[in-house]
């Protein structure tokens, strides 16, 4: 567990820092009119996760045969190189391809969740999910304020050297400080072969919670192309535009770390499904006033209680697949559901970037509000289906 928080918060850490400032960079690399610039903005951030909606359940299939160590030792070698070589993009389609090179060999997050997931007893699961949680948002807290220090001194390039440097301590962590107790299938076993899906609880349930974490993703991940670009709107341009959009960034990182574990908890001991939904009427709660957002201030409480929300939805939604799937399929269950949310983290940023070009960058978070709605709404049928069938 310990090993595996250290490497969460490094991959946090390293993929905030440097994409929190990604259209600041991109501005650097040409003359670009505003459309132009919400366009790549958006490819560059989506790309990474069109490959690894794509590439996970290949890698799960293969994590069920051969164990979770290993995938993380591949995502976490993969990202070190291609985050170095992405401080040494010379134009922005090499930065794209980097970028989707990228997301083909990440995925060190989802598979922490899926090694923990398969040692921890359920009756803890919720508080486990929680407290690894706290690893990569406590890496995604840090980062930005980090990285806009840096990027504001010394430009907008060193923060992904900073991210490899950090993937590559997570390498060393992670093959000296990660234990698993794993026994590979036989090929001739049955169990490898038929679906992941064949020995689920609650099916509907369980893929309410993928399309969860799906519109979750692209709620939450819509506005990161953007943030900046809103930010120096808000600002008029004037002042330090990386350092505020790295505070702007951080601070549901700093609601998610305070929240997370107590959250975890509470899901254990009342149900899973109180907290969920608990968590997305404050998110629509939360995302409609962005709307309105005049000043830097509202901005960032606004961004705060986004943090409150997301520590009630994504453990919550691991920790509902947890109870829900058998040991040998957990792999390839977790690796469908980071297939999802890289989708999510697709769709987002694309219709936002669409939003923002047409429209304004406000606009942006109504759209997040519809999708909350639509999660709401996805959720409730799932539990009432699942009522129906018992």
């Amino acid at each position: 567990m310990y090993a595996l928080w250290i490497g969460n918060f490094a991959t946090g850490a390293g993929a905030s820092m440097s994409l929190s400032f990604l259209p600041l960079f991109i501005t650097t690399m040409g003359n670009f009119p505003k459309a132009e610039l919400t366009f790549y903005s958006g490819l560059a951030f989506s790309i990474t996760f069109l490959s690894q909606a794509i590439v996970s359940p290949l890698w799960g299939r293969l994590a069920d045969q051969t164990g979770r160590k290993p995938m993380l030792m591949r995502a976490s070698i993969g990202m070190t190189i291609t985050a170095t070589l992405s401080g040494l993009s010379p134009n922005v389609w090499t930065l794209i391809a980097l970028r989707l090179i990228q997301g083909a060999f990440s995925g060190y997050i989802n598979n922490a969740y899926a090694l923990i997931a398969s040692e921890v007893p359920q009756t803890q699961s919720g508080q486990a999910m929680g407290m690894l949680t706290t690893g990569s948002v406590g890496g995604q807290l840090v980062g930005p304020i980090i990285g806009g220090f840096i990027a504001g001194l010394f430009g907008y390039r060193i923060p992904f050297f900073i991210f490899g440097a950090l993937m590559f301590m997570a390498t060393l962590v992670t093959y000296f400080g990660v234990v698993e107790n794993f026994t590979p299938f036989k090929r001739q076993d049955k169990s490898s072969h038929t679906s992941a899906f064949a020995g689920v609880k609650n099916i509907h349930i369980v893929w309410a919670m993928i399309i969860s974490s799906m519109l979750i993703q692209a709620a939450t991940n819509s506005i990161n192309p953007i943030i900046s670009l809103f930010v120096k709107q808000l600002m008029h341009s004037h002042g330090n535009v990386a350092m505020v959009s790295g505070v702007i960034a951080a601070l549901p990182g700093i609601a998610t770390l305070m929240t997370a574990p107590k959250l975890g908890s509470v899901g254990d001991q009342i149900g899973p499904k109180r907290v969920l939904i608990g968590g997305l009427i404050l998110s629509g709660a939360v995302f409609l006033p962005m709307f309105l957002t005049t000043t830097i201030l509202m901005l960032g409480i606004l961004r705060f209680f986004v943090g409150i929300s997301d520590a009630a939805l994504l453990p919550v939604t691991q920790s509902v697949m947890t109870r829900n799937t058998p040991n040998e399929a957990i792999s390839r269950i977790f690796s469908y559901n980071q297939s999802f949310q890289a989708i999510g983290s697709v769709i987002g940023p694309m219709l936002a970037s669409g939003v923002a070009g047409i429209l304004d960058y406000r606009y942006v978070f109504l759209m997040t509000t519809v999708l909350v709605i639509i999660n709401l709404i996805v959720v409730l049928r799932a539990y009432r289906l699942d009522r129906v069938e018992r």
